[in-house]
């Protein structure tokens, strides 16, 4: 009896045993499996990565500063595994500083290959600047395409440049800074204008005079026949001694931009107010096209001294003030 006794304790130590082993095991393979499903999770992209967009890496910064950056810039979980797996495949002494577009989430060892390669990612961007918008639009439109662009310093240093940057459609890298927007935007004014060289010498007006009239024309009329009749009514409003008496120049004096001006406006002491003063304003109040500059340089001759654009755009003119008070009770009230 004692045997099997202690045969039947033994087969409960042994079962006892096994069971502690099992245990164990599943343990230990719970545990892996955890470790793996962390470093899976630190490995992969953050969820608030920021696709379509760029880090800087500057140059002097030391390799943990760098792996820093881009941790929070949410381009990396960690920080401590981008920076090691950089030493462990020698990286270290070939990470390259620059700015570095990312169009999509990727691992932090795609992270790693490519600031050890050098592989910025820029890509070339369109921008299409429509004609008729002034420098504070286009500074808007660049801001949102172009990460290291400055609206402050474009507008600082475009603030007499109002006019003369030509409205097209651009291609820029999308690391592309204010300085590089108003060089592209002034040659292409520049080339522009020069196709034109033989119109200007044949016109009595100089370049500011017709830029100032085509940028007023970009907002009082919208087709070419329009703008040809109302460069026509212009000029020779100004050939007579006559107020231009438009209401686009009001966006640049802070007075809200209504359909018709209100009298209250037209006491407004500014020189874009040009109810009040003769002349021109003192600058430009849009950047034109080519379409507004031909018309300024070559209007249409007409017996009018009046238009206004009615509630569906179109276009009404008239030889008298009598006839065009008749055109604003009719088509704007």
């Amino acid at each position: 009896m004692e045997d099997v006794k202690t045969q039947t304790e033994g087969g409960w130590s042994e079962g006892q045993s096994i069971s502690k082993r099992k245990k164990s095991s599943v343990f230990v393979m719970y545990v892996f499996l955890l470790g793996l499903a962390f470093f899976f999770f630190m490995i992969s992209p953050p969820s608030d990565f920021p696709s379509h967009s760029a880090v800087t890496l500057t140059k002097g910064e030391s390799l943990s500063q760098l792996a820093s950056v881009l941790k929070e810039k949410h381009i990396v979980r960690s920080s401590f595994l981008l920076r090691n797996f950089v030493v462990w495949k020698n990286w270290d002494r070939k990470v390259v500083a620059g700015d570095y577009y990312f169009d999509k989430p990727i691992s932090v060892f795609e992270v790693a290959g490519r600031i050890s390669a050098g592989e910025l990612g820029l890509v070339p961007l369109q921008i299409t600047f429509p004609e008729g918008l002034n420098l504070f639009e286009f500074a808007e439109i660049a801001r949102l395409h172009l990460f290291k662009f400055d609206p402050l310093d474009f507008l600082e240093k475009t603030h007499e440049k109002e006019g003369y940057l030509f409205p097209d459609t651009y291609k820029f890298l999308s690391n592309a800074n204010a300085d590089d927007v108003i060089a592209s935007m002034e040659a292409n004014f520049e080339a522009k204008i020069k196709t034109l060289q033989k119109d200007f010498d044949q016109s009595s007006h100089s370049l500011r005079e017709v830029i100032l009239m085509a940028s007023i024309l970009e907002e009082e009329a919208k087709t070419t026949e329009a703008r040809k009749i109302v460069a026509g009514i212009l000029w020779k409003r100004l050939r007579s001694g006559m107020a231009l008496q438009v209401d686009s120049p009001f966006r640049y004096s802070n007075v809200e931009n209504h359909a018709t001006v209100k009298a209250e406006d037209i006491t407004v002491d500014s020189p874009y107010n040009t109810y009040k003063y003769v002349g021109f304003p003192p600058t430009p109040i849009s950047n034109p096209g080519i379409d507004s500059i031909l018309a300024a340089l070559y209007p249409t001759e007409t017996a009018y001294w009046y238009f206004l654009s009615g509630k569906e755009g179109e276009m009404r003119y008239a030889k008298t003030f009598e006839e065009h008070r008749k055109n604003i009770e009719k088509y704007l009230k």
